[in-house]
């Protein structure tokens, strides 16, 4: 086996979920020497044994024109005690990416955070999602080891929101796709050397007010799991996972204009009804001033 594609993989264990510092690229190539081998394999293996990386994405919608993105984001002691400084680096990234996009950040531990970034309207929320996922693809990357560069996987992430509304509802749909078949860790004679599922536990939920259809249109699509108002896949690292949802929201501005109408339809209703018409009422009034 090449034995520096293992550094590689180690590599693209972080590389996708965050655009680390590219000092690791050259710290991973550097460590895995002819003369380290049999001690790295050992870490390796100790990597593969669990989760390395718990990332849960949800979206949460209050109605048509509230909600908010929440990510909660924990680190296994294996990554951190590998290469701490560049996760949590990593972590800090997040953290001034949130901030750029008026969200919080809450700290639990040193590996572990929670972020919430509110939104107001579906195309706030599409941009914000798609803005946070892919702003590590348009930093600026090193000329140098420009062929490991050239091998590094590369994650496309897209989601899209599509809102019509009807007066007092509105009815969205949400296509999600996330292409993560480049995570396959494949060795250099083409055997699969370890399941990436193993290593990340990818996780997206969806919560609505009045629960959400999944549409099954294609063979990529993520069936999901149910649990009351909320939808939840478990996204597959090494495929192209596809998700589309149809759910509807009640529009806080179709009901506001409703109850407007209503309130002045009542308010006439009772003037004409319940009380004197004010032309009967002055009429006698002016026919006696004339005489």
């Amino acid at each position: 086996m090449n034995f520096s594609k293992l550094g590689k993989i180690l590599m693209w264990l972080i590389q996708p979920l965050g655009g680390l510092m590219t000092q690791l690229r050259h710290n991973i190539n550097r460590i895995f020497s002819p003369r380290k081998t049999i001690l790295w394999l050992v870490v390796l293996t100790s990597l593969l044994l669990s989760g390395c990386v718990k990332y849960d994405v949800g979206v949460n919608f209050h109605h048509s024109n509230s909600g908010e993105l929440v990510q909660h984001i924990k680190l296994g002691e294996q990554l951190t005690s590998f290469s701490g400084d560049y996760v949590y680096a990593w972590l800090d990234s997040i953290e001034n990416r949130t901030r750029k996009l008026e969200g919080k950040v809450r700290r639990i531990s040193q590996e572990e955070l929670i972020v919430t970034i509110p939104f107001s309207n579906g195309q706030e929320l599409q941009t914000k999602f798609n803005d946070f996922f892919n702003s590590h693809n348009n930093q600026k990357v090193a000329a140098t080891n420009s062929e490991a560069e050239s091998e590094l996987p590369k994650i496309e992430s897209n989601l899209l929101l599509f809102q019509n509304n009807f007066l007092l509802l509105v009815r969205n749909r949400l296509i999600y796709d996330l292409d993560l078949r480049s995570l396959a860790l494949i060795a250099s004679k083409g055997n699969v050397i370890a399941d990436p599922g193993a290593i990340l536990n990818l996780e997206f939920s969806l919560n609505t007010p009045w629960g959400a259809n999944n549409i099954q249109l294609t063979e990529n699509a993520v069936e999901p799991e149910k649990q009351g108002n909320q939808l939840l896949w478990r996204l597959q690292p090494g495929e192209l996972n596809h998700i589309e949802v149809v759910f509807w929201l009640p529009s806080p501005l179709g009901i506001g204009a409703l109850l407007i109408v209503l309130f002045v339809w009542g308010g006439m209703y009772l003037r004409y009804t319940f009380m004197p018409d004010p032309r009967v009422q002055f009429t006698p009034q002016s026919t006696a001033t004339e005489s």
